[in-house]
């Protein structure tokens, strides 16, 4: 009987060393030597200053930037520490009201956009409440408040748009897409 409880507390120990510590380091090492920005958070930089991550979403609400998706992480949400979805269902009450309370703001906010003609993720969470994307109609309903807030032509601020989307993933995958953080920082670069 010794000998088997021996046994299984040296595989044990043997099992927490290798799946504990060897394993780990041997991935962090792997990603630090390959894909050294992405391991370390793939944070964005305005000078000296850490800004913001280019994969987790940030709450920008002034007038002169491009909004991102509504979050529901977190209280107030783009909590990191409480990333999720506002887990209502389709029919949920709650959900149709602050849809429609959305579609509101947004049509009130920007110009030329009429309550049939918003796009679904300006107004909808995206499942870790915390997404950095939104669609390239999402930002292009943006333009024209944008560029009216900082006094530039609405096509210049159109190119800018243009200049930071990124294609489908492989081709074909999701929508065409721009990153909030990125393109803010473009415009902010601009005036």
């Amino acid at each position: 009987m010794k000998r088997y409880v021996f046994a299984s507390i040296r595989m044990a120990l043997l099992t927490m060393f290798v799946l504990g510590i060897v394993y780990p380091l041997a991935v962090t090492g792997i990603a630090q030597a390959f894909m050294p920005a992405q391991a370390n958070g793939s944070l964005v930089r305005r000078g000296d200053t850490v800004v913001g991550s280019s994969l987790i979403g940030q709450a920008f609400t002034g007038p002169a930037y491009i909004h991102g998706r509504p979050s529901a992480a977190g209280a107030d949400g783009y909590d990191g520490a409480a990333s999720s979805a506002s887990n209502l269902a389709p029919t949920s009450k709650a959900l149709v009201e602050s849809v429609s309370a959305r579609i509101a703001a947004a049509v009130a906010e920007n110009p030329g956009l009429s309550s049939g003609t918003v796009p679904v993720d300006m107004v909808t969470a995206s499942g870790s409440g915390l997404d950095p994307d939104i669609t390239l109609a999402n930002a292009y309903a943006q333009v024209a408040r944008v560029a009216r807030v900082r006094g530039l032509p609405v096509p210049q601020v159109r190119a800018i748009v243009e200049s930071q989307a990124v294609g489908r993933q492989f081709g074909v995958l999701g929508e065409p897409r721009v990153n909030v953080l990125l393109l803010n920082l473009a415009l902010d670069a601009v005036k």
